[in-house]
């Protein structure tokens, strides 16, 4: 007892741990509320998603499906506000159909059939869900690969099929074949003249010929030489007897370090490619 103030201390005591409890029980219940709370949104969230179809298919400019011949498009779908990876991988299957293609260029036809390259996802989506569509082609030639995107609302349980989604790659495949990079060649050997090829293909991998659907002679294709880093002079490529494989000649060549940067350009469809070399004369 105090005896002053005339109460029991242990009566304070009491009050004060009843009250620590009463808001302990306060908070327990709020966060019971909480929990009670997120678990109605989870339900409500999980029980209205729904799986959605996704396909994306990569087309080269001017020409055909890039798929698994020339080593597919890497495709990734992100969620545009969070940029969570909602699906990611390869297109797989073959170009397409050559003859299909070049009847579907009216409104309504098809252009693809069943083997036609594509990525396909199954996204599951509980709302509307704005996404950002990327793709990088060829994946597997990378002096060449481009990236291509766009967006897309995914509505829950509305596939987008058929056709799909159609990223367009421009460009060319373009692969210097001689000289070897570093290459160290003897001035004896050339008797005065730089023989150079290259290989030259549609970013689908489809061939460029002479008068052919893809048509070389209406691509511009030069080689900017370059000697002791001062750029010389241009020489112009020539389609081979072989399809994609064009050929120059450099002509009155002397001893040096020498560059090649090699362009094809079709003036008609606006497809580039450039490709570099580095050697030596000696």
């Amino acid at each position: 007892m105090d005896t002053k103030a005339g109460k029991p201390i242990l009566q304070d005591q009491y009050s004060a741990k009843r009250l620590v409890r009463t808001h302990a029980q306060i908070r327990i219940m709020m966060l019971k509320k909480i929990a009670a709370t997120l678990i109605l949104g989870i339900c409500y969230m999980y029980g209205h998603a729904q799986t959605t179809r996704l396909i994306v298919r990569a087309q080269a400019k001017d020409a055909k499906f890039i798929g698994t011949g020339i080593g597919g498009a890497y495709v990734t779908v992100r969620n545009n506000l969070t940029g969570e990876i909602l699906a990611k991988g390869l297109t797989t299957g073959t170009s397409g159909n050559t003859d299909l293609m070049m009847k579907g260029q009216v409104r309504g036809l098809p252009v693809i059939d069943t083997a036609t390259a594509k990525f396909e996802a199954n996204i599951v989506v509980s709302e509307p869900t704005f996404v950002d569509i990327e793709a990088v082609a060829p994946i597997t030639r990378r002096n060449a690969s481009v990236k291509s995107t766009t967006q897309v609302w995914l509505i829950p349980g509305k596939d987008i099929t058929g056709k799909g989604i159609l990223l367009e790659f421009p460009g060319f495949i373009l692969d210097v074949l001689s000289p070897s990079t570093h290459e160290f060649i003897k001035l004896d050997d050339l008797k005065g003249n730089l023989k150079f090829k290259v290989s030259l293909t549609m970013m689908c991998g489809c061939t460029i010929t002479k008068g052919g659907i893809w048509d070389a002679n209406g691509i511009e294709v030069k080689a900017i030489v370059k000697k002791e880093g001062v750029r010389i002079t241009e020489v112009p490529l020539v389609i081979t007897a072989a399809a994609n494989i064009f050929e120059g000649n450099l002509k009155n060549v002397t001893k040096g370090n020498y560059e090649l940067v090699i362009y094809a350009y079709d003036a008609k469809t606006g497809n580039t490619g450039v490709d570099h070399i580095n050697f030596v004369i000696q």
